[in-house]
Formats: C-alpha cells, structure tokens, sequence
C-alpha cells in the first residue's frame, strides 16, 4: 500500500549526497518541470481542486506550492554561494497555499517553474564541488550544503510529482 502523504518516502537530511549522485539530481530538476506539465494534462481541470490525498492541498495548489518552494530554493542557492553561511528565512507553506495567488491556473506555476529551472540548473551545474559545499543556515534544520539543497529539492519536486500522478492513477481505477 502506498503511502499518500510520503508515496517515495521521506527525506533524509542525514544522507550524505555524493559527487557521483549530483548529476542525476540536476538533471531530475532539471526534468520536473516538463513531467508535471505532462502529468496535468492527463487531468480533467475539474481535477485540479480535487485533494491529492484526503486532508491534502489540492493538485492546483500543490503545483503552485512547488513554485513556491522551487523559487524559495533557486534564491537560498544564490545567498550560499554569495554569502557566508546566510541564515535563511522559512516560509510558512500552509499559509502560503492558502493566498489567492494558489488559485491562479495552474498553467502560471507550470510555466514560471519552467524558466526558473533553466536559470537554476544553469547555475547548478556550473559549480565545482567545493562550491557545492558551500553552506545556508536553516534556522530549524542547521547547516545545509548546496549538495544537500540539490538532493532535498531534487526529493521534493519528485515527491509532488508522485503526490499528481498516484492521485491520477487512483482516479483511472475508480
């Protein structure tokens, strides 16, 4: 039985991410936003405001949610390589999901996550690994590396990714 809420587990920050590993996750960033634009069209728009999960946001705000974290991720990789050791600022996601702008189209995410990704991998991969240790400061979690913010945001992209395509599955055997 899947697990609606975690459908590829959870993250682990305890995980070291290897040299060997930063590629495949740049490279599934980079992907992201072109399999949820596939994904949501395989979905009635009546769909979108439908729960993923019971107790969940709905498709629609999960996909603004990703641009909401993907934006929040892109700018904190800038402050680490531009700043020493910035302390980031959380947002309140919950909260977030519930502004106006979370019932906008979809198709407004989907396309900012597109040019984002491109600005964002293009940065990504153009460090060098001692770039890529470079730190941010997460007031709840601690230090974080550029390599773990790659993995967590690789992790995260593809997690809401499961959360679209598992609600679309349950929806076709329904």
């Amino acid at each position: 039985m899947i697990d609606l809420r975690f459908p590829i587990g959870e993250f682990n920050f305890e995980k070291e991410v290897s040299e060997n590993q930063i590629c495949s996750l740049i490279d599934q960033i980079e992907a992201l936003p072109v399999l949820l634009k596939r994904a949501i069209e395989e979905l009635a728009v009546e769909h979108q405001d439908s729960p993923y999960r019971p107790g969940g946001w709905t498709i629609r705000q999960l996909i603004h949610h990703i641009a909401d974290g993907h934006m929040n991720a892109y700018i904190r990789v800038k402050l680490a390589l531009t700043e020493d050791k910035p302390t980031i600022k959380p947002f309140a996601e919950v909260l977030w999901a519930d502004l106006d702008d979370s019932r906008l189209p979809v198709e407004i995410s989907l396309e900012l996550l597109e040019v984002l990704h491109k600005r964002w991998v293009t940065i990504l991969r153009s460090l060098s690994s001692l770039d890529r240790q470079r730190e941010i400061k997460h007031p709840d979690i601690g230090l974080l590396t550029i390599n773990q913010l790659i993995g967590l945001y690789a992790w995260h992209g593809n997690h809401h990714l499961a959360h679209i395509t598992s609600f679309i599955s349950r929806l076709e055997t329904n």
